[in-house]
């Protein structure tokens, strides 16, 4: 590692790329916290006056091309640009995107629907370069076998959380008081400060990490882009594919938090505290608040367990058993109101559901990030992390289509339906654990001798 210098522990970079990601994510969450309230609010508000339908529709096809995209900017950094250049030009792009959305409707000429989309643009192209570039480095931070790395990715989660945390709030506020083009402003605002992060810092605390390209590195190393993978490396490859699988299915739950859950919220939930009415925005600073305090207690039960902790495949079933506890609490939400659309549910009903969704998250996250960067060939690296992205661009796309037919199949279907899938899901994954423990060759446990002496040589 170029840079030995270290906080708590770890290299100082890792503290930047906290930093970095940490108001790259208040400006994605202070954006998506009121995205689909700004869609369907009224024109006289502000807002453009859209269906729920349409609204979340928007939701699902935004959110996943945000995380889509990773993928070809993860070719284009272990190709071309290094991850360096290209987190510093994703976010100069999100910037510029998240001030387009701010503007004002005809300033500058630029009518309201054409400054949305080219900021919805922008948001897209800048995050496809951005995000799975940021990942990568953080394990690049680290050697081969470091077993640091797991608790650096935690550590980086954090980054992601306390960010999202703090963006509901201001977002929500900045718009209750002056108006939805202040929301998206102050996510703007937060992408500035990222940006000007990285600028300023990543030479002297990063040093080299993500400055040449993965394949012109592997290629220096003796290791050619073409080069066939070895039988170890495809079974590697063949766990994050199927757990990707899994991915999708979780996060397809999950996400309705900032689509059907966030109308849910605005619609049909009693948010009265004594004389404040508790704007919806900061619902979604529920789930970040539930990280903070739930990630050092999940961290220290897996400790305390030892040799007993959970490989990652039985964790992500777990995640999978909390999102549909989650879901359950909607359903009781959605019984609560007897079928009459005017009855306001209790908020306690929202808590519970991102509480054990927190907990679902927490089992899956950052355990999977960590998993990428352990199981992925170097000179697929960046590439990989993008595909496992691009589970989360499906499950997006999915969970806004999902929640769009609420008006067709009602919510008690889609909240119970969500838990049923995730249940089963869950279960099918716990009887596939050992096989993809199996596969992944040592990152779990470490395989017999017997099977290291066929892997050594074999390749496709």
């Amino acid at each position: 590692m170029t840079n030995q210098k270290t906080i708590l522990g770890h290299p100082r970079g890792l503290f930047l790329l906290f930093s970095t990601e940490l108001w790259e994510r208040f400006s994605y969450y202070a954006m998506r916290a009121i995205l689909v309230l700004y869609l369907t609010d009224t024109t006289i508000n502000g807002g453009l006056g859209w269906s729920t339908k349409d609204a979340l529709d928007l939701y699902g096809i935004y959110t996943g091309l945000v995380y889509v995209t990773p993928l070809i900017g993860g070719w284009i950094a272990d190709n071309y640009l290094g991850q360096r250049k290209s987190v510093l030009i994703g976010g100069i792009l999100m910037a510029i995107g998240q001030f387009s959305l701010a503007l004002p409707a005809g300033a500058f000429g630029i009518d309201a629907y054409t400054s949305f989309y080219l900021g919805l643009t922008l948001l897209i192209l800048g995050n496809g370069l951005f995000k799975p570039n940021i990942s990568t480095m953080v394990g690049d931070l680290y050697e081969e076998g470091d077993n640091r790395r797991d608790g650096a990715f935690t550590i980086f989660y954090m980054g992601i959380n306390l960010g999202a945390l703090i963006a509901g709030i201001v977002a929500g506020s900045a718009a209750n008081a002056y108006g939805w083009n202040a929301g998206f402003l102050v996510a703007g605002i937060g992408m500035m400060l990222s940006v000007v992060l990285q600028l300023s810092l990543s030479h002297s605390w990063l040093g080299k990490i993500g400055t040449v390209p993965a394949a012109k590195l592997g290629h220096k190393n003796g290791v050619k882009t073409k080069t066939p993978l070895t039988k170890e490396e495809v079974d590697r490859l063949k766990v994050i594919l199927v757990m990707g699988l899994f991915v999708i299915i979780f996060w397809a739950g999950f996400e309705q938090a900032g689509g059907l859950m966030n109308i849910y919220t605005q619609q049909y939930t009693d948010r009265m505290l004594g004389g404040f009415e508790v704007p919806a925005a900061w619902f979604q600073s529920l789930n970040p608040l539930f990280i903070m305090l739930l990630a050092p207690i999940l961290a220290a039960v897996w400790v305390k367990l030892g040799k007993r902790e959970p490989t990652s495949p039985v964790k992500f079933a777990f995640a999978l058993f909390f999102l549909s506890v989650g879901f359950l609490c909607m359903v009781g939400a959605v019984l609560q109101q007897g079928g009459d659309e005017s009855v306001k549910t209790s908020m306690i009903w929202l808590v519970g559901a991102y509480f054990f969704h927190t907990l679902g998250e927490l089992c899956i996250s950052p355990i999977g990030l960590s998993m990428v960067t352990k199981l992925a060939p170097l000179r697929l690296a960046s590439l990989m992390m993008g595909a496992w992205f691009g589970f989360n661009a499906i499950a997006n796309y999915v969970a806004g289509l999902i929640g769009s037919h609420v008006g067709d199949f009602g919510a008690m279907a889609i909240f119970g339906g969500i838990a049923v899938a995730a249940t089963i899901s869950g279960i099918i994954l716990l009887f596939m654990s050992n096989t993809l423990v199996y596969w992944m060759h040592g990152a779990e446990n470490k395989p017999t001798m017997k099977e290291d002496q066929e892997l050594d040589h074999a390749v496709i």
